[in-house]
C-alpha cells in the first residue's frame, strides 16, 4: 500500500500554491492557457509523463497518459475556477492551522494534485507496466458547464473500465455516490404589442402568459423522488404603458434518475399558450444526465476496502444534487466515482478551503484503488446511454 510521507506532502503544498497563484478563471482564455501551461510543467514535475494539450475552441483540456495499451481507468479533474482574475487579492494562498485557503483550494485544483500524486507513487512503485492504460484528464471548462470538454469525457469514459472524478469529497471525507441530472431551459412567450391605456384589448400579454407558465412549470416538481423544477429570471415587456409582447422564462429543473429528467422534459415540451393567440417557443434541453447511485455502487464498495486496509477513517458516501463531468462518464454507462478530491468546504465562496489533514489520506485511496482495479477489474457494468434530449428551440 502507498503511504504518502510528510516530504511529499510540503511538496504537494508547495505546488497547490503555484496552481493557486496561477488564476484560471473559465472566461479568461489567456489565463486558462498559463494555468494549462503550468499544469503541464508541474504535472510532468510528478509523473515524469509529457502530457498533450488539446486546445478545444480556445479552451485547453491536459491529458496524461501511462502506457500506450487500450485506456482503461480515467481520472478526471478540471483546472477553471469560478473566481475572476484579481481574487487572489483579497482571497490570498495561505496554510494556516491546518487549514488551506485560496481560490481554488477546494474547487479543485487540489483534487488534480490528489491525481497526479496518486498516479506518481504508484509509477514509482509498480512502474508502467501496471498502470498501462491509465489517463488523467483535466479539462479547462468544467465550471461552464464543460461546454466543449463533453465530448472528449465522453469518448475516454465509454471505453474505460472505472473512472473517478476529483471534485472535492465530503466535509467528513465521503466520496460521491450519486449527483442529480442537470436541465436548463428557457421558456420564451410571443405576444402582441398594444398601448396599455388606449387600446389594450388589441394586444396579447406575454407577462400574463408567463405568470400561467410559472405555475405550470413549478407544478412539475417532485420532492418524493428528488425532482425540482425553478422557474429562475424572467423578463418580460419593454415600458410600463406598453402590453408586453415578448418575455422570457428560465427554469432550472434537476432530477436523481434519467426517467424523471425524460419525464420533465417531456412535459415542458407539452406546455401550450393559456391565450391562443400567443405562443410559447421552449429552448434548451437536458444539460447533464444523472449520476445514478448503480454506476457507483461497485466503485464504492471496492473503495471502502481499500480505505480499511490503509487504516483509513470509515469511508462513507453522499448524494448532491450538483452535477459534475461524472454525470457524463455515468451518462455513456462507465462506473463512476466522484468527490475523491480534497476534503473542506466553501466551494465557490469566499471562505473555500481544504484541510490538510485529508491530502495523504487522498492520494493513498486514491493510489490503492487504482492498482486494486487494474489487479482486480470491476465486473462489467454498461448501462446503454441516454438519448441526447438537448434539442433546438421549438414552438410548443
Amino acid at each position: 500500500m502507498i503511504r504518502f510521507s510528510q516530504e511529499s506532502l510540503a511538496t504537494f503544498l508547495a505546488q497547490l500554491r503555484r496552481l493557486i497563484e496561477c488564476e484560471s478563471p473559465s472566461s479568461d482564455p489567456r489565463a486558462l492557457a498559463a494555468s494549462a501551461a503550468l499544469i503541464a510543467e508541474v504535472g510532468e514535475e510528478i509523473t515524469g509523463i509529457r502530457p498533450r494539450v488539446r486546445t478545444l475552441e480556445g479552451y485547453p483540456h491536459i491529458l496524461f497518459d501511462v502506457g500506450t495499451g487500450p485506456r482503461r481507468i480515467l481520472l478526471i479533474g478540471h483546472h477553471d475556477t469560478v473566481w475572476p482574475r484579481g481574487t487572489l487579492a483579497r482571497m490570498p494562498f495561505s496554510v494556516e492551522d491546518g487549514i488551506i485557503r485560496g481560490p481554488g483550494a477546494d474547487d479543485m485544483k487540489g483534487g488534480v494534485l490528489i491525481a497526479l500524486h496518486a498516479v506518481a507513487a504508484l509509477l514509482a512503485t509498480a512502474g508502467e507496466d501496471l498502470l498501462d492504460g491509465v489517463t488523467v484528464l483535466i479539462t479547462g471548462d468544467e465550471e461552464l458547464g464543460s461546454l466543449t470538454s463533453r465530448t472528449l469525457i465522453e469518448e475516454l469514459s465509454a471505453g474505460a473500465e472505472a473512472v473517478l472524478v476529483f471534485e472535492s469529497g465530503g466535509g467528513s471525507g465521503e466520496v460521491k455516490i450519486a449527483r442529480k441530472g442537470v436541465a436548463i431551459y428557457e421558456l420564451e412567450a410571443l405576444g402582441r404589442a398594444a398601448h396599455a391605456g388606449v387600446e389594450p384589448e388589441k394586444g396579447v400579454n406575454a407577462t400574463v402568459e408567463l405568470a400561467h407558465q410559472v405555475l405550470a412549470a413549478s407544478a412539475l416538481g417532485d420532492a418524493e423522488r428528488g425532482t425540482t423544477v425553478v422557474p429562475a429570471v424572467m423578463h418580460s415587456g419593454t415600458t410600463t404603458n406598453t402590453v408586453p409582447a415578448r418575455g422570457t422564462l428560465a427554469i432550472d429543473s434537476r432530477a436523481e434518475t434519467t426517467a424523471e429528467q425524460e419525464r420533465v422534459d417531456t412535459a415542458l415540451r407539452a406546455l401550450r399558450a393559456m391565450d391562443p393567440r400567443a405562443e410559447l417557443v421552449l429552448h434548451g434541453g437536458i444539460n447533464r444526465p444523472p449520476l445514478e447511485e448503480a454506476a457507483a455502487a461497485g466503485l464504492y464498495a471496492r473503495a471502502r476496502e481499500v480505505a480499511a486496509a490503509l487504516g483509513h477513517p470509515e469511508l462513507r458516501r453522499i448524494r448532491v444534487g450538483g452535477g459534475s463531468d461524472a454525470n457524463f462518464a455515468a451518462g455513456v454507462g462507465a462506473p463512476t466515482l466522484d468527490g475523491l478530491g480534497t476534503v473542506g468546504g466553501g466551494s465557490h465562496a469566499d471562505d473555500e478551503h481544504a484541510l490538510v489533514e485529508w491530502i495523504p489520506r487522498r492520494v493513498e485511496l486514491v493510489a490503492g484503488l487504482i492498482a486494486s482495479l487494474l489487479e482486480r477489474p470491476l465486473e462489467p457494468m454498461r448501462a446503454p446511454a441516454p438519448a441526447d434530449r438537448t434539442a433546438p428551440a421549438r414552438a410548443v
